[in-house]
């Protein structure tokens, strides 16, 4: 129970499969004291004789959050599948309440009964809750050897899932289809990405992954291959993004400002720094905005937020980042508004390609002090029958704590 004082109202009870043979005594107790019981349809014919007022819990999620809490006078029990507060809707109700208001019994996860199954170890597995989300939230998961388990919403999106494998490139990989967990319908079957799913898959599924083939493997540090990102060259190439991640230095849990983002690159490798990292791409241009978007969803990184309009005014109101970066759009006046309207500690990174922008970056350094470093990167290439050095433009990087 969470610490607090008071009788708690709500009782979050995880069941499985196995309906009330699996529950706990504290978690019948609450059942058989409740005023009122909610839960998905699918819970609710777990327990064929519950003893009080039922209300099938309503599609989307969010819209049964209101009756419930419009309970708080009632003895009230929620209905979750196994662990609600693993991929479970646990959270998300006990964030509109007080600590002493709910208790929680949860059962066994998903995830915990598909590892029992497999033998796998569940610390060295991703396990990922894909039943409202894309599959490239797998992305950067996916190389041979490695393994996962997800949720998913039903037979038809274990279809969707192997075809996204095998379009990958990873269509060897081995997949188990675990149905119905700890119940009476209980079902393990295993094939391949490649071979397709069964025609027969009943809710609810969860799908063991061991990744295999010959697909593209992202890779961990920053400054991934620009060939991941779709751009009309307006990017951050390869090195320079690496030194500007560097620079950034990202943490958990915090929140970028990328503004000029282009194709979004910098912001995305924020992102997949961490799972809880988050990240605002600010761009001007309707079109570099969607491919940003795109190349944020084809890398898992659908939580990445662009918003289209030009710096400063586009920066009014948003939340206030830990860090910004500043890749196209600068000037003295955005400058100027970032020292005025951010908070001491935020870390700035800028870059800059002409001479004009280098000038204002050195006045800047000049003026706040920060570290100043010019890039200058050349690659072998082809000169007739010999080779010789291809340079880039030079960058000039200002990195500075405001």
């Amino acid at each position: 129970m969470a610490e607090g004082v008071g009788n708690p109202w709500l009782t979050i009870v995880g069941i499985g499969e196995d309906g009330p043979a699996g529950l706990s005594a504290a978690s019948r107790d609450a059942i058989a004291q409740a005023d009122w019981l909610t839960g998905a349809a699918r819970h609710l014919a777990l327990l064929p004789d519950p003893g009080c007022e039922t209300a099938c819990w309503p599609v989307p999620f969010a819209d049964g959050i209101a009756p419930l809490l419009a309970r708080r006078r009632s003895r009230v029990v929620m209905l979750v599948s196994g662990d609600p507060f693993w991929f479970g809707g646990g959270s998300v109700v006990t964030r509109q309440l007080a600590p002493h208001e709910w208790v929680a019994h949860p059962a066994p996860s998903s995830f915990a009964l598909a590892a029992a199954r497999l033998g796998w170890a569940i610390e060295e597995t991703e396990c990922l809750g894909l039943h409202a989300a894309p599959f490239q939230r797998l992305r950067q998961h996916l190389a041979p050897g490695r393994r996962a388990i997800v949720t998913v919403r039903d037979g038809g999106a274990v279809a969707g899932l192997a075809d996204y494998l095998t379009e990958s490139g990873f269509g060897d990989s081995a997949l188990w289809i675990l149905e119905a967990l700890g119940g009476p319908r209980e079902r393990v079957r295993q094939t391949s990405a490649s071979s397709g799913a069964f025609a027969d898959i009943q809710h609810p599924v969860a799908v063991a992954i061991e990744v295999a083939g010959e697909g593209a493997v992202l890779p961990g540090a920053s400054g991934r291959p620009d060939d991941w990102f779709a751009h009309d060259g307006q990017i951050t190439k390869q090195p320079v993004r690496a030194l500007t991640l560097s620079a950034l230095a990202p943490r958990p849990g915090e929140l970028l400002w990328d503004i000029g983002a282009g194709s979004g690159s910098i912001a995305i490798e924020w992102l997949l720094c961490a799972p809880s990292m988050r990240a605002l791409a600010f761009e001007a241009d309707p079109t570099r905005a969607a491919r940003a978007r795109d190349n944020a969803a084809a890398l898992g990184m659908d939580r990445l937020r662009v918003i289209e309009g030009r710096a400063p005014e586009m920066l009014i109101d948003q939340t206030i980042p830990d860090a910004v970066v500043i890749g196209g759009g600068l000037s003295d006046a955005l400058l100027a508004w970032l020292w005025q309207h951010l908070p001491a500690g935020t870390r700035l990174v800028a870059n800059a390609v002409t001479l004009e922008s280098e000038a204002l970056l050195a006045n800047w350094q000049r003026d706040k002090g920060g570290d100043l470093l010019r890039i200058e990167l050349a690659r072998a290439a082809p000169i007739g029958t010999r080779r010789g050095w291809r340079s880039n433009y030079p960058i000039v990087q200002w990195s500075v704590t405001l």
